[in-house]
């Protein structure tokens, strides 16, 4: 196996990360439903508080170039700009300006067994008190009801509080899964999910696998995500579904079967609460109240200073 402190690159911002932090991966390539992760990484990187770059892997390792080809920018006669994938480590800040570790990029084409290496290296190096991850499928769920995740790992009352579907089967893995199941040997606490999309709206950017997605990792670690404007983006997108539905018979009928079938399960199965029964994300007003505790908190250990880039 390839050395794994090959496939990355720390930048020298990785000497101030603090030890416990939790440790949130997302990696695209593989079934990414609703652009749940897409959006996951938007979202991280985009609209929190602060960023910053902590490790960078090399594309010349674990990239298949034809396979997943960079784009560039022709201007008129010359190459003006070329775009690579990245696969980047960050610290970044929740809405409080609690700290975290978020690994995001392509899922890794090769040296899958030292890319895990290197992921659990990294976690084990800055002493991460959780490795928790998202991804999203494809599933014959309604879109009418809310969306359940799938829960793995070793955190049995995290499972047996969200975790609605837990079949027994085998489905083909992701670099995310070998990084789990390696982590869970090692004793690490790991909490994966699934989050289980309607199938029929697998290849859109449903504002609900964010949000269903942010309200996982929140139930897992603490962290604060605010989701005010992703309600109101997800009320206007199954509006809009809403209204095919109803002037479309056929889909009125998938629907309504899909509607029949969950209800179904759901009354067969009560201990499986929905996640916005169990968890539901704070409003604006509950994040200025939790500031207001974590600031008094920092103050009360001798820490004066605010979090950094909170407005």
């Amino acid at each position: 196996m390839r050395n794994p402190r090959e496939l990355y690159e720390l930048t020298t911002a990785a000497t101030d990360v603090p030890a416990g932090l939790p440790f949130v991966a997302g990696l695209t390539g593989f079934a990414d439903a609703g652009n749940a992760v897409t959006q996951l990484g938007a979202y991280m990187l985009g609209n929190l508080p602060s960023h910053e770059l902590i490790a960078s892997f090399d594309n010349d390792i674990l990239l298949d170039y034809r396979a997943r080809r960079p784009t560039f920018t022709f201007a008129n006669d010359h190459i003006e700009d070329y775009q690579p994938p990245r696969l980047e480590l960050h610290l970044v800040s929740d809405e409080v300006g609690r700290p975290f570790l978020f690994l995001h990029g392509y899922e890794p084409d090769f040296a899958w067994e030292a890319f895990a290496a290197a992921v659990l290296g990294l976690v084990e190096t800055f002493e991460a008190s959780s490795l928790d991850w998202v991804h999203a499928i494809p599933m014959p769920v309604p879109h009418t009801r809310p969306l359940q995740v799938t829960v793995s790992g070793n955190n049995t009352e995290l499972i047996d509080r969200l975790s609605v579907w837990r079949p027994r089967t085998q489905a083909p893995a992701t670099a995310m899964h070998l990084i789990e199941h390696r982590a869970t040997d090692r004793g690490h606490l790991v909490n994966g999910f699934v989050v289980l999309v309607p199938h029929y709206l697998g290849d859109t950017e449903y504002p609900a696998t964010l949000i269903t997605a942010l309200q996982s990792v929140s139930a897992a670690t603490g962290l604060v995500f605010a989701t005010d404007h992703l309600r109101d983006d997800d009320n206007d997108f199954i509006a809009n579904i809403n209204e095919q539905v109803l002037g479309n018979p056929e889909l009125q009928r998938l629907v309504g079967a899909l509607e029949e079938r969950h209800d179904t399960y759901m009354k067969e199965n009560p201990a499986r609460r929905t996640m916005a029964d169990a968890e539901n994300l704070p409003t604006a007003d509950e994040i200025a109240a939790e500031l207001e505790r974590f600031l008094a908190h920092q103050r009360r250990h001798g820490d004066d200073a605010a979090p950094d880039n909170l407005d």
